[in-house]
């Protein structure tokens, strides 16, 4: 059988820097006889605007329709600012999650016991935090239809659009459930239906999935804007969240700052099953492209880490692995091995992008 095929698009600025680490990861598991890769990489964001002139290519984009699953690392940066908004860094993206139809982004918030200090919350409210924000992707306001900046009267006036369909609503809604069975068995679906009628449909589409296909799963219903009130107030009381597009983008940040650190944030990206059985599938870090310290080796790699694991996991079946990774994860921050943007106040030395990479691997030999 051939080996799995990992298509790698490292992108901007800290980018390239925390997915070595990963290539790292993946050559070690190559090295221990557990998994071979096919193993490509191609560009996406502002580096391919620069050598393209599109933030995506079509031949990106046909490699990325035909590989088992998608490591990304991050687009953007001050230097794209000026470039007209269909070129911009982050269309390459956007383009991936349409094509790719990734319907369902999984946005873990987990907060090791280790940096539960590293919250702005009080350590007993965020303290084995493990909820998953299941946020809609390829819909929405960023993609309804009319959208743009128009001419009225004497002024201008900037129209997007929220629009949703029931199967829209449905299949992410599925997802959803199918997760929660494999963990706490609970799902709290969110929107505004109390002032958008796209949440009033979204509220009727996830009720009836629910009663007619998932009975046996806790559902609940919650605005948006108490919603990031009640994760702000006791985010243990969640176990997976169903949101759109918008409020998903905006509440899995939120989710993600409960952990004390954006670097430390993995997400998949999740489409129908392919040919063979596997997901279209993209994986990423929450965190962006960090241009403030590209190039200083201060960036945290385990978010792009851990989106690996998360890859592992849900588009290979390797659970097992999966956890393994996460494990040593947890083995290194509890040793006390930091990156900058974990030390604490009492200080100390932070560790590089590629020694904090170099103790996740001696944590897996050790864990053998």
């Amino acid at each position: 059988m051939a080996n799995p095929s990992l298509l790698i698009l490292a992108g901007d600025g800290i980018g390239p820097e925390v997915m070595a680490e990963v290539k790292k990861l993946i050559s070690w598991f190559d090295t221990k006889g557990i998994v071979s890769f096919d193993v490509s990489e191609g560009l996406v964001g502002g580096c391919s605007y620069d050598a393209h002139g599109t933030p995506l290519t079509d031949e990106t984009m046909a490699r990325a329709q035909e590989a088992d699953a998608v490591l990304l690392g991050a687009v953007g940066g001050p230097k794209y600012d000026t470039l007209d908004f269909s070129v911009k860094p982050e269309r390459g993206l956007l383009r991936l999650r349409k094509e790719m139809d990734l319907f369902s982004n999984l946005r873990p918030a987990q907060c090791f016991d280790a940096l539960a200090d590293f919250s702005s919350l009080k350590r007993d409210v965020v303290a084995g935090l493990d909820i998953v924000i299941v946020r809609e992707l390829t819909s929405g306001v960023y993609f309804g239809e009319p959208r743009g900046i128009f001419v009225e009267g004497n002024e201008r006036v900037g129209i997007n659009t929220q629009r949703y369909t029931e199967s829209e609503i449905a299949r992410v809604a599925r997802s959803a459930f199918e997760l929660a069975r494999k963990r706490n068995n609970k799902v709290c679906s969110m929107e505004k239906a109390n002032v958008m009628e796209s949440g009033i449909l979204w509220r009727e589409v996830v009720q009836e999935i629910h009663d007619k296909e998932y009975p046996d799963v806790a559902l609940t219903h919650m605005y948006a804007d108490n919603g990031a009130m009640q994760l702000c107030r006791w985010p243990k009381q969640f176990d997976v969240i169903v949101t759109d597009n918008l409020f998903g983008d905006v509440l899995s940040d939120m989710a993600a700052m409960l952990t004390g650190s954006l670097g430390m944030l993995p997400s998949a990206s999740l489409g129908l099953p392919m040919a063979n059985g596997r997901p279209k599938a993209l994986y990423e870090p929450v965190h962006g492209s960090a241009p403030d310290i590209t190039g200083m080796g201060k960036a945290n790699p385990i978010a792009c880490i851990l989106s690996f694991a998360m890859a592992l996991r849900y588009s290979f079946n390797m659970g097992a692995e999966a956890t393994r990774v996460e494990k040593a994860v947890e083995k290194v921050l509890a040793d006390g091995v930091r990156t900058a943007d974990l030390m604490g106040p009492e200080g100390g030395s932070p560790v590089s992008t590629t020694q904090m990479g170099d103790a996740i691997i001696a944590a897996m030999e050790a864990s053998q």
